[in-house]
């Protein structure tokens, strides 16, 4: 008897001893697995915000924050953003950009510049991390308290950020996905996409005599009016401002975008350098694809600053977008 339990004894400590050992052979491989780079492109997934197949689809939107005047055009990376906000941020109408990166991979973004409050519901909207050039006292404020996600040229300047000779300041700041993809990994912030999605669809506006429009006029001021003119070959829109085609200082390239939203809202006079633009709540929106028009509404609940940016018809149905690049032109009153 005492034989026997001894035996058991041995068989039931190496079966435990080859269990233990199979699992920290599989732990190891399990932690060899997920330490990989958590930015990692990713094959067969959907952008979220274009609705294309991409390798870098998981990956969390960056949104940086650029510069539209004169003097900095043409712009690095501009082309290559999945979609742009576009607003004036003065009385007089000088426009910024927020361009937001997920699929493509700029090798330099700028002329960056300051971050604008109005700018924070729009980026904090698609779950992006916010990448700007100082900013202005509201502004700052909020990103301080932790509102987004956001990565600061004035504190990371000669490493994340830089500046180019060749151009004056404060235009000449300059960055790249990778300098921005490493200091948010380092700074903690999740890596993966979390924005739920813009509707996506091919053909979802039908031509007609009465909605077909080839040349689309933003009525922005002198130097920053914007024109898109519609290619049917490659059923997109061409960008020119201020009567010059807008190139990607990177490619050389005419800025191309397949849905065009003119976005309508109010906004208030500050002082004579800043204004304040409504991004959330309501107003009236036009959009344009396929060489169509369709007029609607934009929504965004005020009272969360992630709620996503829905642009819905007149039957109050959320518009299923064309694949590809979105610009949102927005035009106060």
């Amino acid at each position: 008897m005492k034989f026997n339990l001894n035996k058991i004894l041995i068989l039931t400590g190496s079966v435990a001893l080859i269990f233990i050992v199979s699992f920290f052979v599989w732990w190891n491989k399990e932690i060899t697995v997920t330490g990989l780079n958590p930015w990692q492109a990713q094959s067969g997934l959907k952008s979220s915000i274009s609705g294309l197949e991409c390798a870098n689809a998981g990956r969390r939107p960056l949104a940086v924050m650029m510069a539209g005047d004169p003097e900095t055009r043409p712009l690095a990376g501009i082309g290559q953003a999945d979609i742009v906000f576009e607003m004036p941020v003065t009385p007089n109408g000088i426009t910024r950009f927020l361009a937001v990166f997920q699929c493509e991979d700029p090798k330099e973004i700028g002329s960056i510049r300051s971050a604008r409050e109005d700018f924070i519901p729009l980026a904090a909207s698609l779950g992006s991390i916010y990448a700007h050039w100082g900013g202005e006292k509201e502004a700052l404020n909020k990103l301080d308290s932790g509102i987004i996600n956001n990565i600061d040229a004035m504190k990371y300047e000669g490493t994340v950020f830089y500046r180019k000779n060749s151009m004056p300041r404060p235009h000449n700041g300059f960055s790249s996905i990778g300098l921005l993809l490493a200091k948010a990994e380092a700074l903690g912030y999740g890596s993966k996409d979390t924005f739920q999605g813009y509707a996506h669809g091919k053909d979802e506006v039908k031509r007609n005599l009465s909605s077909i429009v080839s040349t689309i006029e933003v009525a922005y001021p002198g130097q920053y009016q914007a024109t898109w003119q519609y290619d049917e070959q490659t059923n997109s829109y061409l960008r020119s401002r201020g009567g010059s085609q807008e190139r990607d200082a990177n490619s050389g390239e005419q800025v191309r975008a397949d849905t065009v939203v003119i976005m309508e809202t109010s906004s208030r006079v500050l002082d004579k350098d800043y204004i304040s633009v409504d991004v959330v709540g309501e107003g009236e929106a036009v959009i344009y694809q396929n060489g169509s028009s369709m007029s609607g509404q934009w929504k965004k609940d005020p009272s969360q600053t992630s709620s996503k940016l829905y642009f819905y018809d007149t039957n109050g149905q959320e518009i299923k977008l064309v694949p590809g690049k979105i610009w949102v032109e927005i035009v106060v009153s």
